[in-house]
């Protein structure tokens, strides 16, 4: 099994430090726990269809799981209070002393396509812990897939983090609108180390009658009652701990 470190050079963290990172596994949202497998109608009644089996959801999708459940998470140390500043500018507040500097603004980036519906002032995490995997594996940084329910938008980025560990900025966008305090524990990037490959591309055009052969199959195997083909047969699982 390969390794990837978290590394701090901030004295009063430890092992058992609650911002420490953690595998994304273990920090789903409760909206997914709570979430039907089965779909309901208005009464809360499952559906049936005509096969006499429920109607399946989205909670039933192996590959939104799977997403969810990829790699590492960076989750907030503290209480971060976001509020609109004396100059009608969305600003930063921490009162934990440790964390005064977390949170930092920064200046807009020329050129870069901003997001629609974020503060045109954004910031950056400062994070406790740099990353370091093995020879020939980078890293990928993005905001947690699918949590959509969060007001943040952490600017992706990839990082040889075999070659480089320092735990460095990652810039990130408000939701417009949204004022108020992100608690302690809040997911803000997920981390998703991968084997460097080169890659060639090359195009196939099936023919019409195979895309038909093809489609036939695949609803056979893939639409059954249960759904869960995929997960059973195909997906391969992957431990992070």
């Amino acid at each position: 099994m390969n390794i990837i470190n978290f590394i701090s050079d901030k004295p009063w963290l430890t092992k058992e430090s609650k911002s420490k990172p953690v595998p994304t596994s273990k920090s789903m949202p409760q909206w997914y726990k709570e979430a039907d497998r089965f779909a309901k109608d208005p009464n809360g009644e499952y559906i049936i269809k005509e096969d006499k089996s429920k109607k399946l959801t989205w909670k039933s999708c192996p590959v939104i799981l799977d997403i969810m459940t990829t790699g590492y998470t960076f989750v907030t140390p503290c209480d971060i209070e976001f509020f609109i500043n004396d100059a009608g500018q969305i600003d930063v507040k921490i009162e934990n002393v440790l964390y005064k500097r977390f949170v930092t603004g920064r200046s807009p980036m020329k050129q870069f396509h901003h997001p629609d519906g974020y503060y045109n002032h954004h910031f950056s995490w400062i994070p406790d812990w740099a990353v370091k995997v093995p020879d020939g594996y980078s890293v990928l940084y993005v905001s947690p897939f699918n949590r959509y329910d969060l007001p943040i938008m952490t600017v992706p980025g990839i990082i040889d983090n075999d070659k480089v560990n320092f735990p460095g900025q990652l810039p990130f966008f408000l939701q417009e609108g949204w004022t108020g305090v992100l608690p302690a524990g809040t997911p803000y990037a997920q981390i998703i180390p991968f084997l460097r490959e080169d890659w060639k591309s090359e195009v196939i055009i099936l023919p019409s009658s195979q895309i038909v052969k093809d489609t036939i199959e695949n609803k056979a195997k893939y639409r059954v009652p249960d759904g869960g083909v995929y997960q059973k047969e195909i997906w391969t699982k992957r431990i992070y701990e």
